[in-house]
C-alpha cells in the first residue's frame, strides 16, 4: 500500500538485539545460517470490529483540534524485574481511537488524517528475528505486518521509524504524555494543551456507545462466571486459602477474556477491612466472611468491576446478616438513584443515608445522623470510608483525566456506566465498635448502565441479597 513503508525497507528501530548475558554466542555461520529458508506470509485480515467505531471517534477528536496534531502513543514494555517485562498492555486511550493493542505505535491524528505508526514483525534477514528477547518472532511470537494493521484496523500504517519525520513542521502539537519517553523527546511540552487533550480523552469516553455497552456486558458475563468457579471449588478454597480463588478467577479471565480488569481482592476475615487488599495471602476460615472483589478484562480492554461478600459457611450468622443487609439496602438505593440527568453524587449521597442511618441504630455515631451526614462532619464515613460509585469502561477507575466539572461534579446521562458500591468496614482495632463487629468488612459492588428511563445492572446475575446469596452458594455447592 501506498502508504506503508515494508519492514525490509525501513531502518531498524534497534541495531542490535535484545538479549541477556546468558545468551550463548552467535557464531557468524549460524547467523547467515538463520537468515536464510524461511517461508514468509502476508494475512488479509477482517476488518476489526471496532474499526468503524474507532474511525468516528477519530474524526470527533479531530474536530474538537481543529488543524491541529495530536499524538497518542500506545505505551511501551514495563519490567517486571531485571530482564522480564510484565505482558503488554496497550493505552486505553490509544486503543480506544485506534483499536490497536501493539506495543510501541502512535497513532498521529493531523488535518482530519489519522495514521498508525507501529512496529512491525521483523525481516527475516536480520538478528531481531531469531535472537531479540522482545520482539523478535521466536523468542515472543509473530507481530502483524504493517499490512495486516492496516488492513484489520481499517487506517494507514506506516514504521514507526517513520514518525519523528512526521512530527516535524509547524503547527500545533499536543501529546498524551508519559506513555513514551521517546515520543515525549520528539515534541516539545507544552503542559496546559496537552492536559487539555488528556481531558478530552477522558471525556470522551464517559458516554458508552452500544458496541461498548456489548463488551461490557461480556466482561460482566465472563466475571460471573469466574465467581462461580470460585464457589465451586470451595474444600480447595478452604485448603489454601485467598490464593486459590485469586488463581481460579484468573484463570477464567484468561480463558474466557484479554486478563483481569485489576488485581483481584480476595479478603478472608479481616482482610476485607483493607479495602485494596491484593497480597491474597490469607486463609479462608469458617465463621469468617470473604469479600471478593474481582474483574475481567474482555479482548477488547472493556472491563467488569464486580464485588460479591459471601458467608464462608454459606450462611450468614445473624449479626453478619444484619449487616449485609443494611449494605444491600444501601446498594439498592444508589442503584435506585441512578438516571439521566441526576448528578453523579446522588448515587453515593443515597447510599450513605441508608448507611449513616444503620450505623445511628448500631449506636455508633457520636452525632445526630443529620449532623454526621453533614458535609462539615462526615464522621460516619469512619466506617464506610470511599466513595460509592466510580465510571467504568477500559480502565476500572475510567475517564480519571475528564475535568471535574464534567465527573464527578457533572451529572450522568444516557450511555454512563458506573460502579454502585457501598461499604461498611468495622477495623479489627477500633475500640469505638463492639467486639463482635470487629474484622468485619462487607461490600457489595455491581456495574450499573445509565438507561433512557433509568438504568440496567449488567452484573445482575450474580445473586445480591442475603437470602439470594446463600442459595447460589448452596446451589454451586451441589
Amino acid at each position: 500500500m501506498s502508504e506503508q513503508t515494508t519492514p525490509e525497507t525501513a531502518v531498524p528501530l534497534q541495531q542490535d538485539p535484545k538479549t541477556e548475558s546468558h545468551d550463548p554466542k552467535v557464531p557468524d555461520a549460524w547467523k547467515a545460517f538463520m537468515r536464510t529458508g524461511w517461508g514468509d506470509r502476508e494475512l488479509d485480515l477482517p476488518a476489526h470490529p471496532v474499526a468503524a467505531h474507532a474511525a468516528r471517534r477519530r474524526a470527533k477528536l479531530a474536530e474538537t483540534f481543529p488543524g491541529e496534531r495530536l499524538v497518542l502513543p500506545a505505551g511501551g514494555y514495563k519490567v517486571r524485574s531485571y530482564d522480564t517485562d510484565y505482558r503488554f498492555r496497550s493505552d486505553t486511550a490509544h486503543t480506544y481511537f485506534s483499536g490497536n493493542q501493539t506495543s510501541d505505535a502512535v497513532l498521529v491524528i493531523e488535518a482530519g488524517e489519522s495514521v498508525l505508526y507501529a512496529r512491525p514483525r521483523s525481516s527475516r534477514e536480520t538478528d531481531e528475528f531469531f535472537r531479540d528477547r522482545q520482539y523478535g518472532e521466536l523468542w515472543a511470537g509473530r507481530r502483524p505486518s504493517l499490512h495486516e494493521m492496516s488492513s484489520s484496523l481499517g487506517l494507514p500504517v506506516r514504521h514507526i521509524d517513520d514518525l519523528p519525520g512526521a512530527l516535524t513542521g509547524s503547527g500545533k502539537t499536543r501529546v498524551h504524555r508519559g506513555l513514551s519517553a521517546t515520543v515525549d523527546g520528539l515534541v516539545a511540552a507544552d503542559q496546559s494543551h496537552d492536559d487539555e487533550l488528556a481531558r478530552v480523552l477522558s471525556e470522551m469516553r464517559l458516554i458508552k456507545d452500544d458496541w461498548e455497552v456489548g463488551e461490557l456486558q461480556q466482561a460482566c458475563d465472563i466475571t460471573a462466571l469466574g465467581f462461580e468457579d470460585s464457589v465451586r471449588d470451595w474444600d480447595d478454597v478452604l485448603t489454601y486459602g485467598e490464593r486459590w480463588i485469586e488463581g481460579t478467577f484468573f484463570r477464567r479471565a484468561r480463558a474466557m477474556g484479554n486478563d483481569i480488569g485489576y488485581d483481584s481482592i480476595v479478603g478472608g476475615g479481616k482482610h476485607a477491612t483493607t479495602l485494596h487488599w491484593i497480597e491474597n495471602s490469607g486463609p479462608i476460615t469458617p465463621g469468617e466472611l470473604v469479600l471478593l472483589d474481582m474483574g475481567v478484562e474482555g479482548h477488547n480492554l472493556y472491563t467488569a468491576d464486580v464485588t460479591r461478600t459471601l458467608p464462608v459457611d454459606g450462611r450468614f450468622t445473624d449479626t453478619q446478616r444484619h449487616l449485609y443487609d443494611l449494605v444491600h439496602d444501601a446498594q439498592q438505593a444508589g442503584i435506585d438513584a441512578v438516571c439521566p440527568g441526576v448528578r453523579f453524587a446522588a448515587v453515593h449521597e443515597a447510599s450513605m443515608t441508608v448507611l449513616a442511618h444503620g450505623l445511628d441504630r448500631l449506636g455508633l455515631l457520636p452525632v445526630s445522623v443529620d449532623e454526621a451526614l453533614s458535609p462539615d462532619s462526615k464522621v460516619y464515613s469512619r466506617w464506610t470510608l470511599h466513595g460509592t460509585s466510580h465510571m467504568l469502561g477500559m480502565d476500572v477507575h475510567d475517564c480519571g483525566q475528564a475535568s471535574v466539572e464534567a465527573y464527578p461534579q457533572g451529572d450522568l446521562a444516557e450511555g454512563m456506566v458506573l460502579t454502585v458500591e457501598p461499604g461498611l468496614y468495622f477495623q479489627e482495632d477500633d475500640l469505638l465498635v463492639p467486639e463482635e463487629l470487629r474484622g468485619i468488612g462487607i461490600r457489595i459492588e455491581d456495574d450499573v448502565l445509565v438507561t433512557a428511563d433509568g438504568s440496567r445492572n449488567l452484573s445482575a446475575s450474580l445473586p445480591r441479597t442475603s437470602s439470594d446469596v446463600e442459595a447460589w452458594m448452596g446451589a454451586q455447592q451441589a
